[in-house]
């Protein structure tokens, strides 16, 4: 529309309409770009929004982003409905010791037709209608409240703030994310309904069931075989078979945003939601303290991929802050840990400063910042070269603060 107008004021003529009609119609998408269309849709509602945070308290809209990564995180996956349907057991006086689980009967289960599965539909549908429906909304929300609205201040929040995504790679995370949450989705939803018709597991539901004692205890040891197991696994898909046939898709993403945290290969992520899972089978667990851990997991997740300088709170003294995860993107092969950086530290994982990092450097191969090796990869690396000729003028400033200080 604005070239035709252009074209008709610099030639001093007017195309007729059929002409103008034919350059709209070759104009328009070919295909629907949901990413674009929701892009217009923010920037057609961008000014009345911002009129009404304005209008609010700092703390009000700080809790309002903060509830809605909350949630953004809860229904992600499709755990919601998991959560629902032991929350209703529990109130409806169901016990795990109703039914004892045995081997035969596990055997049995998956070799004949006992497995009962009555509502799946109807779970199914629920499942991904609420995930999909808070994945846009509420991602939608985040994408706004902070990389539209607080663009022109990325220096003040962006983890990165010289580098964003491109919208082309903005595109392909939200495209590979809505496939791998019909993934993760619809195994929730088998688990839900696999939970509500009382297939057997070692899910209890009442309290005092197993004692109160293992009931809290089980905060810290589910917390621990999460981010352990995580981080063992994050490691596994680092070797370089792995990474280049799965975990390379994650790491197109230099510049994580809360999009990017679903944005992972199929067969990885469902790897890693069925290690979750295990104590479901192996151990008497509460739904509580189980689904618990996994949301604080989920919200962390979603912090640590937003490009966001979120920091660990006092009362998270095990909690890396934000950038921890998103310098693993920035240097790939080196602090695979989430919740906490005290594998990294046990394992001798974390980042070395002095160390050049790529994406073709492997676990014990970044070689050292002043080597040949080092010095070659700088040549045919922008971002290694970027990242050396920083380091060495932080080094420079520090050296020159020292030597001030001393004669001081």
């Amino acid at each position: 529309m604005t070239e035709t107008r252009q074209r008709r004021v610099s030639n001093g003529t007017s195309q007729p309409k059929e002409d103008i009609d034919q350059n709209i119609d070759e104009n328009k998408p070919k295909y629907w770009d949901p990413l674009t269309d929701g892009v217009r849709w923010i920037e057609k509602y961008a000014e009345p929004l911002e009129k009404f945070f304005e209008r609010l308290p700092e703390f009000i809209s700080t809790f309002i982003a903060t509830f809605a990564v909350f949630t953004f995180g809860s229904t992600l996956r499709g755990e919601w409905v998991v959560i629902l349907v032991t929350a209703l057991k529990q109130i409806f006086g169901h016990t795990q010791s109703d039914r004892n689980m045995t081997t035969e009967e596990i055997y049995k289960l998956f070799t004949s037709e006992n497995l009962k599965m009555e509502n799946f539909a109807v779970i199914f549908i629920s499942a991904h209608c609420v995930s999909y429906g808070t994945y846009f909304a509420i991602g939608g929300f985040l994408h706004w409240y902070f990389y539209v609205r607080r663009r022109h201040l990325a220096h003040e929040w962006k983890i990165q703030p010289k580098k964003w995504l491109s919208p082309e790679l903005e595109r392909h995370e939200i495209m590979i994310g809505t496939v791998s949450l019909f993934i993760t989705g619809s195994f929730s939803a088998f688990l839900a309904c696999y939970i509500y018709n009382e297939n057997p597991s070692t899910v209890y539901y009442q309290f005092d069931e197993y004692g109160w004692w293992w009931f809290f205890l089980q905060f810290p040891i589910i917390f621990v075989y999460t981010d352990y197991t995580t981080y063992i696994l994050h490691r596994l898909y680092h070797t370089p078979w792995l990474y280049k046939r799965f975990h390379k898709l994650h790491h197109k993403y230099k510049q994580p945003t809360a999009f990017s945290v679903t944005a992972i290969h199929p067969v990885e992520i469902m790897h890693v939601q069925l290690t979750m899972c295990l104590p479901l089978f192996t151990l008497p667990v509460h739904w509580m303290p189980f689904y618990a851990v996994a949301l604080y997991n989920y919200y962390h997740g979603i912090l640590d991929h937003s490009g966001i300088n979120f920091k660990g709170q006092w009362w998270q003294p095990w909690q890396p802050d934000a950038e921890f995860h998103d310098e693993h993107h920035q240097f790939f092969h080196c602090n695979y840990g989430f919740n906490m950086s005290l594998w990294d530290k046990i394992h001798g994982t974390m980042r070395k400063v002095n160390r050049v990092y790529t994406e073709e450097t492997f676990e014990g191969e970044a070689p050292l910042i002043d080597s040949a090796e080092a010095n070659k990869i700088i040549e045919t690396d922008p971002d290694a070269k970027e990242f050396v000729q920083k380091t060495k003028l932080n080094e420079a400033v520090a050296s020159s603060k020292d030597s001030l200080n001393a004669k001081q």
